[in-house]
């Protein structure tokens, strides 16, 4: 194994952050996890094993992710990668028809979380002089499609937020916007339907983002970057 990393990552109960947190703790890394579901937090516990750590979390509660973070620095240190990848999206529909409450939980997780996790761990990271923070973005971050429209928004949100934190680190730290790819996930079958089976599995995914993601540092710090081949 190459060196050992410590990894935060949100979103990790299903999907894409699943598939990482099971692959880098399989590899030795040290990962801690959360999720908003006590279950499916629970299960992944037992999955990455001793040493690592997942909770139930909810990133759109700052107070939350303080106390969260509070807890986590002391027993593990700074991470040197923080992993940004809890993210909703809204029910097909068009603009005019998604629920205020909806649009709001869409913003509050995918924009706000990310930001509130960088107010909790970042400054640590800078007090150490190094670490990588990642937040997932989307071809739809990029790209617009119909019915989607507050997941493009927020999505175009990372992508501006990022490159703009990109220019207010100081050197040997990194922030970097990284677009997943098309990956058959629970969320692609709510934004697609059928014809989410058409791309990427996770297992197949997370092969080659696993070793690329811990790849990335201060070179790539402020680019737009896609996970290879996806």
């Amino acid at each position: 194994m190459s060196e050992r990393r410590t990894i935060v990552l949100t979103g990790a109960t299903r999907g894409l952050g699943r598939a990482l947190a099971e692959r880098w703790a399989k590899d030795g890394h040290r990962v801690i996890a959360c999720g908003r579901d006590q279950a499916r937090v629970e299960e992944l516990q037992a999955v990455i094993g001793p040493g690592n750590l997942a909770s139930a979390l909810d990133v759109a509660d700052a107070g939350a992710v303080e106390a969260w973070a509070a807890e986590v620095l002391p027993r593990f240190g700074p991470p040197d990668f923080l992993i940004n990848n809890a993210g909703l999206i809204n029910k097909r529909a068009p603009l005019w028809k998604v629920p205020a409450e909806e649009l709001s939980r869409v913003v509050d997780v995918n924009v706000k979380g990310a930001a509130y996790l960088i107010r909790a761990f970042v400054p640590a990271m800078i007090a150490r002089g190094s670490g990588v923070i990642v937040n997932l973005s989307s071809g739809w971050g990029q790209s617009t499609a119909p019915d989607v429209a507050p997941y493009c928004a927020t999505k175009f949100a990372i992508e501006g937020m990022t490159k703009a934190f990109a220019q207010e680190l100081p050197p040997g730290l990194a922030a970097i916007p990284v677009s997943p790819g098309i990956i058959h996930t629970e969320m692609l079958d709510a934004a697609m339907g059928d014809a989410a089976a058409q791309y990427w599995t996770t297992d197949k995914w997370v092969d080659v983002a696993a070793p690329f993601l811990l790849s990335l540092g201060p070179q790539h710090s402020g680019k737009s970057v896609r996970i290879p081949g996806s």
